[in-house]
């Protein structure tokens, strides 16, 4: 699976609350939620006006920490991000993410080359990312193949729902 977009960049240690303010809990319908996404940030409160669909968000270290709350991958993916690349993710909010089929990956080196508005290539297959403005290769671990089925399913429910369907 091929992603490709725009490079928005995050420091370090993004916090579910400045993903998703706390005040926006009580609302569970994802378009909502990507209204507000990352409005609490230093640098893009006005991320979801911003952004294009398939935009890639490019953090430092411990994205998504804080608390373990299903909404901040969720508004992340209800904006139409394809892909997070960081340096490296909270554990909860990685395994948020790949539940609801957020594709996320890990890169140091790729998380310090890219700059913002870098037009970014990403295979998920292989892990292989590809800074196209700066022609400039990176590599993640790749996903193993059920976790993939996971993400191109669009979430660990879905993924079930096929594999397990009962078939008449």
């Amino acid at each position: 699976m091929d992603i490709k977009g725009k490079a928005w960049k995050f420091g370090d240690n993004i916090n579910t609350d400045e993903i998703i303010p706390a005040r926006y809990l009580n609302v569970i319908e994802p378009a909502e939620l990507a209204q507000h996404c990352m409005e609490d940030t230093v640098e893009h409160p006005d991320f979801p006006q911003k952004i294009s669909a398939g935009d890639i968000i490019i953090a430092g270290k411990n994205f998504g920490c804080g608390s373990s709350r299903e909404h901040a991958p969720m508004a992340i993916k209800a904006c139409q991000i394809s892909c997070v690349i960081a340096k490296t993710f909270a554990r909860i909010f990685y395994r948020n993410s790949i539940n609801i089929g957020l594709p996320i990956l890990e890169s140091e080196e790729a998380a310090s080359g890219i700059d913002e508005g870098d037009q970014i290539e990403v295979d998920l297959a292989t892990g292989t990312i590809k800074n196209l403005t700066k022609n400039q290769t990176y590599q993640a671990m790749p996903f193993p193949e059920f976790m993939q089925q996971i993400i191109t399913s669009g979430g660990l429910m879905n993924y079930v729902k096929r594999r397990y369907a009962v078939k008449s």
